[in-house]
């Protein structure tokens, strides 16, 4: 009789990501032991498959974390990449690869997983943009690691909550009439996300003898413009315009996508230049190890239909923001424990509330996105395309879902780095900012029985910058911060009601913003 430790251990790079994140329930359900490398362990912890798998702390440039983490496991997934993280990125990639592929021999894993991008046929690779031509590398790093190693390529993915599927989206709902880059003209075969992860599965089991690259795609190879237009059909929109011009350089492209779409320039410049070639499957080798079963491949109209009907649902597991912005923040919140000292700006706001703590603690779990931030909007919306235009996330990216939160989601331009439902929401700042900011939300009962929020904002300004950044904006935290405590109050107690209680009308207690000194 099987045990749970004789089915083979697969460990997970990548978790915290779209692709990762999705996979990880789908090895489950095949019958896998999971095992997840996360630089940050915690951001896993709310996922709805964290208490099946097993989460090791560790960085993929890290041989001795990783060498401990391949312990045991049969089949190592490579499901990360350095893309945004400046010029160096293509080092990155490359040393992450060597490490992966050096300690995978050395531990005995009998085979390697990547996803890597699908490369045009009879470019050299000089001429490809740096991500496809990182991808491309890492997927050969791999290949001569030792490791029996499947390299599976893939274009351009459609499933909800990825960048591709957002990015084509976005454009196409917002613009009815669009003067678009000539690379809408390039033919594409586009891949559904359940075909890229049931493949994704089905390689684990691959014979020893097999390593070597495949391509995948789905039923259809299409142009950019056939996308838009056949999304606009599938969504029910009037047909769209595109006018194709040949100005839009691909930087270009990656500035008016980002404009248009929640996928900032930094994500959108590399898919852009990878939509300079034609990117069709060569060969569909994969079936002879991993057959497609009824129904699959999934063709662009049913992976367009199912993906809305995920976001119509409010069921989007994972999304391209899912991953932290590269080189976001991860210093400990001052306050804690390990708290290196230094000064400390803090906004704090205090309320009573005339409705039930529940109630109150909806209205925080459902800040941001298209609930906003109750107050101000302007400041809010300046404030992102101030954000966008030096390269940050800006507003847009919204949220994976309306209503929940878990640790390592994103809310427009914040992280959720804790959450404790029915009591506490901290965001952590991934805007361009000369320094590190966080913003709490505390919903709680005083000791009268009456029920308080507590809104605190912090930030740990870097050198004189800093400095004066949090001076300048401080004249405006009374009307943003103070009305968004009072908003946040109001419309608890409008959805709550005034049942008995539940203490008098909302009073404020206002502390001016404070500096701790370094210490």
């Amino acid at each position: 009789m099987e045990t749970t430790a004789d089915r083979p251990l697969c460990l997970v790079t990548g978790a915290s990501g779209y692709i990762g994140g999705r996979l990880v329930p789908e090895l489950l359900a095949a019958g896998f032991r999971v095992r997840c490398l996360a630089r940050s362990p915690g951001k896993l912890r709310d996922h709805p498959w964290a208490d099946q798998v097993e989460v090791v702390r560790g960085d993929v440039t890290d041989p001795a974390s990783v060498g401990a983490a391949m312990r045991e496991v049969a089949v190592a997934y490579y499901l990360v990449h350095a893309i945004g993280t400046g010029r160096g990125f293509e080092d990155t990639d490359r040393e992450s690869a060597r490490v992966f592929g050096a300690q995978a021999a050395d531990t005995g894993v009998r085979r390697i997983v990547y996803l890597g991008g699908l490369a045009p046929a009879g470019v050299p690779e000089r001429e490809l943009s740096p991500h496809l031509r990182s991808r491309s590398e890492v997927g050969r790093i791999l290949l001569e690691s030792g490791v029996p190693t499947t390299v599976l390529r893939a274009a351009v993915i459609i499933g909800s909550g990825s960048a591709s599927f957002e990015m084509l989206r976005y454009l196409t709902e917002r613009l009815p009439v669009m003067v678009t880059p000539t690379w809408v003209r390039t033919r594409i075969q586009p891949v559904a996300v359940r075909d890229v992860l049931r493949l994704l599965v089905g390689s684990a089991q691959m014979p020893s003898d097999v390593n070597r690259t495949f391509d995948v795609g789905g039923p259809d190879v299409l142009t950019y413009q056939d996308m838009m237009v056949r999304y606009a059909a599938v969504a029910g929109l009037p047909r769209r315009v595109i006018l194709p011009v040949p100005v839009l350089t691909p930087r270009l492209s990656s500035y008016w996508v980002g404009l248009v779409t929640p996928v900032p320039a930094s994500i959108a410049r590399p898919l852009t230049e990878s939509l300079r070639h034609e990117v069709v499957c060569r060969e569909n080798d994969i079936t002879r190890y991993v057959p497609d079963p009824p129904g699959h491949p999934i063709g662009f109209d049913e992976a367009v239909r199912l993906a809305l009907k995920r976001v119509q649902d409010a069921e989007v597991a994972t999304r391209w923001s899912s991953a932290s912005v590269p080189g976001a923040p991860s210093d400990p919140l001052p306050t804690d424990p390990d708290w290196a000292g230094g000064s400390l700006y803090t906004d704090l706001r205090e309320r009573t509330v005339d409705a039930p703590p529940e109630a109150l603690w909806r209205v925080i779990e459902g800040i941001g996105g298209e609930n906003g931030w109750y107050s101000f909007p302007l400041a809010w919306s300046v404030r992102g395309i101030a954000d966008r235009l030096v390269g940050g996330v800006g507003m847009r990216r919204g949220r994976r879902d309306a209503h929940r939160l878990r640790v390592g989601d994103s809310v427009d331009f914040w992280r959720v780095e804790e959450i404790e439902p029915g009591r506490l929401l901290r965001l952590r700042a991934e805007m361009r900012l000369p320094g590190l900011a966080w913003l709490e939300m505390r919903a709680g009962v005083d000791d009268r029985g009456r029920t308080r929020y507590r809104q605190r904002a912090l930030f740990h300004p870097h050198g004189l910058l800093g400095q004066a950044y949090w001076w300048s904006v401080s004249p405006f935290h009374a009307v943003v911060f103070g009305g968004m405590a009072r908003n946040i109050a109001r419309t608890a107690e409008q959805a709550g009601g005034h049942g008995p209680g539940h203490g008098a009308p909302s009073a404020d207690r206002t502390a001016s913003p404070t500096v701790r000194p370094t210490r």
